[in-house]
């Protein structure tokens, strides 16, 4: 088996968040099935606003860069707001995909796995958008088994095993996905 490079980047910025147990959890699983798989926690890096301007001169964005564009697969956890992802998420996507001026977007050609924690059942297609944008601007494979669980899903601090278990096959798939295309011939760049 081939251990592949699969972060698990946690884009909420609650202290109690239940997105960022998530991406613990499917840090965890990608680790115990081979992976090099770690949480970088936003609440706990200096993410400052997209300006187009000033941020890329951001160690942190820098630095986040570099994960993104090394990594073969990357996971994104983050919460579900007002029937949209999180607006951290929008910003991490932002800052690190830019191009011009010389900048080069990092998430061309990467596997993408959503996980998500939700108030309630109803707004599970909340990641429709995000999964085009980064289909079509960065070419980017994404995982149809996203991981999206509501507050239903939890017995107390743990999830259902139903729902373990489709945390479980989502993991799995990513990194099936990534492993896949670690072969892939091609590589893309910025284009219609």
């Amino acid at each position: 088996m081939i251990s592949l490079r699969l972060p698990v980047i946690s884009c909420s910025l609650d202290p109690a968040s239940i997105s960022r147990r998530l991406a613990e959890r499917s840090a965890t699983l990608l680790t115990v099935a081979g992976h090099q798989s770690e949480v970088i926690d936003l609440a706990a890096v200096d993410l400052p606003p997209f300006d187009n301007d000033r941020v890329f001169d951001s160690e942190s964005i820098r630095a986040l860069h570099a994960l993104i564009r090394e990594a073969d697969g990357v996971v994104l956890a983050f919460p579900i707001y007002n029937w949209a992802p999180s607006s951290t998420v929008k910003s991490l996507i932002e800052a690190t995909g830019a191009t011009g001026n010389g900048r080069r977007a990092a998430w061309f050609d990467k596997v993408i796995t959503f996980v998500c924690a939700a108030g309630l059942p109803h707004s599970y297609m909340a990641t429709a958008a995000l999964g085009q944008s980064l289909m079509l601007d960065f070419k980017c494979v994404v995982n149809p088994y996203a991981a999206y669980f509501s507050e239903r899903d939890w017995d107390v601090e743990s999830l259902t095993a139903e729902r373990a278990a489709r945390l479980e096959k989502t993991m799995t798939v990513h990194a099936e996905l990534a492993t896949l295309l670690q072969g892939r011939t091609y590589s893309s760049d910025w284009e219609v």
